[in-house]
């Protein structure tokens, strides 16, 4: 058959040059060109000089295209053979007495008997890559064939190219468009990053945080829904050398089982049904810095064992890639469930659990730490009133206070915030009185009329004095830091958020001393 070579180049050259997307052009050329060769499928590849591989990027057959981005390692002997920059297309009888073949038909890419048309695809002078045309057959190709396609040589090379910049820029665009996302994520959460309670309910809690925030070690947030683990790992983050790298949140228990490995360790494009790019998972994003798996306690058993592997080699490996990738982060994990009992019921691994357990912090519930529930309602009064929009920032009704540290606080301090937002929009301008709060009152003896012993009036005089030492040390901590001043932009009146004369009014009455008795004392 007589062939037109300006017009094959020309229609060819179209459909190699016609996409970026490296198998929907290798396809559409491949169906081109095998009605003058007699090939059954093409592979394309990228020569890494570093690592001495060629990365397998995409194969193409009658039945169709598709991505495999898999590396086919060229041992150190062959390299020389493979580094030609030659430009003559090779026409190969039988593949296995090919040298750079041997490692294709090793991975299983190639059978030893086939025939191959291998045309080098070289740029300014160095190897980039190749187009190997295969045959089931030997001895199917000839050097007519060869020739001709080295016509399509440097079409394949600009396809390569463009294919490969374009890539890099996709990837590019979605590192930017994660980052972006992150750090708009980051600037929401600074208002809510200030841990109140950490110099009286929590101190605790942030001694340990301070002695453990400058290693590296696994830390293990154990307490309640509601009781700020969040914050106390940002806390931990934050004191730590990581501080500048990125802090990525997990929610296991968010995620849909079948898309955990998704989006834990990514996924390359082509890996599954609706994976039309490559993406980073959550370790990978985490690099450098640190992540917070939240309610590990929810994790399957199956994700458990790779969760295992990532602490134990410190690397993770994408759905659908074939090479292992190094990840630099620390890991702090949280959970409300008891791991010990899950454990015992074969729901949780032990090694798992011991990885994790090298440093556990234990964090209380918002009942045993009731002193810090006035700094709370205050922090959470001016955040919301914020958020609403209201200038004014309003006041509590008396008897507020009371009735908010005699209630149990089953959602911990994630439900008292949203207490707060709800006497906010309830008030009306009015001062907040948290009247919806029904709280059990514990007594040994009934309710009775009078002022006696065990009667109603005698225990909201313990509740208000028990009320009234909780609010004496929080002012006292206040003054502590800020030298004692009690008015100006740095006196205690403007960080609790009341005028300054209402605040010598409730130190006169708590017997705090101020000014010159301050001073004396």
């Amino acid at each position: 058959m007589r062939i037109d070579e300006n017009e094959f180049f020309r229609e060819a050259t179209l459909r190699i040059c016609g996409s970026l997307d490296v198998e929907t052009f290798l396809y559409e050329s491949f169906m081109y060109i095998r009605h003058f060769i007699p090939a059954d499928k093409v592979f394309l590849t990228h020569f890494n000089r570093e690592k001495g591989e060629h990365i397998a990027l995409a194969m193409s057959s009658a039945k169709g295209g598709s991505l495999l981005n898999l590396a086919v390692s060229m041992p150190t002997e062959i390299r020389p053979f493979v580094v030609r920059t030659d430009k003559q297309s090779t026409a190969v009888d039988r593949a296995e007495t090919h040298p750079t073949a041997q490692p294709w038909i090793a991975r299983g890419l190639l059978d030893k008997y086939s025939s191959l048309l291998i045309v080098r695809l070289v740029m300014d002078g160095d190897i980039v890559g190749g187009a190997i045309f295969v045959a089931q057959e030997s001895a199917k190709f000839t050097q007519g064939h060869a020739d001709l396609l080295s016509l399509l040589r440097e079409p394949f090379v600009v396809a390569l190219s463009n294919s490969l910049r374009y890539k890099e820029l996709l990837e590019l665009k979605e590192l930017l468009a994660e980052d972006n996302r992150f750090l708009h994520s980051e600037l929401r959460q600074i208002a809510g990053e200030e841990i109140i309670g950490a110099d009286f309910g929590l101190r605790g809690v942030m001694e340990m945080v301070r002695q453990v925030s400058p290693l590296t070690s696994p830390v293990l947030l154990l307490g309640e829904t509601g009781t700020g683990k969040e914050v106390i790992a940002r806390a931990i983050h934050n004191l730590s050398q990581r501080k500048d790298g990125p802090f990525i949140t997990v929610n296991c228990g968010a995620i849909p089982e079948n898309l955990v490995d998704s989006e834990l360790f990514g996924h390359e494009k082509g890996a599954f049904t609706g994976a039309i790019s490559r993406k980073r998972g959550r370790f990978e994003r985490a690099n450098g810095g640190t992540i917070f798996l939240d309610e590990v306690g929810e994790l399957q058993l199956e994700a458990q064992v790779r969760l295992l592997r990532v602490l134990q080699e410190k690397e993770i490996e994408r759905v659908g890639g074939t090479e292992p990738i190094k990840v630099d982060i620390r890991v702090i994990a949280a959970t409300n469930r008891d791991l010990e009992a899950m454990i015992r019921d074969r729901k949780f691994r032990e090694d798992l659990y011991f990885r994790l357990k090298v440093f556990p912090i234990a964090i209380p519930p918002l009942r045993d730490r009731k002193g810090d529930i006035p700094s709370l309602v205050q922090h959470f009064m001016q955040k919301k009133s914020r958020e609403v929009g209201l200038v004014d920032i309003p006041t509590l009704e008396p008897g507020a206070l009371v009735r908010l540290i005699a209630y149990p606080w089953p959602g911990n301090v994630r439900e008292l915030e949203n207490a707060v937002e709800r006497a906010l929009i309830l008030s009306k301008g009015e001062p907040l009185a948290f009247g919806d709060l029904q709280a059990p009152v514990k007594s040994e003896a009934p309710f009775e009329s009078g002022v006696g012993p065990g009667s109603h009036l005698d225990l909201q005089r313990k509740d208000s004095l028990a009320l009234d030492e909780i609010v004496s040390g929080h002012i006292r901590q206040v003054l502590e830091m800020t030298g004692g001043r009690v008015g100006g932009k740095q006196g205690a009146a403007h960080l609790l958020g009341i005028n300054p004369s209402t605040l010598r009014k409730r130190m006169r009455k708590l017997d705090i001393p101020f000014g010159r008795k301050s001073k004396k004392n």
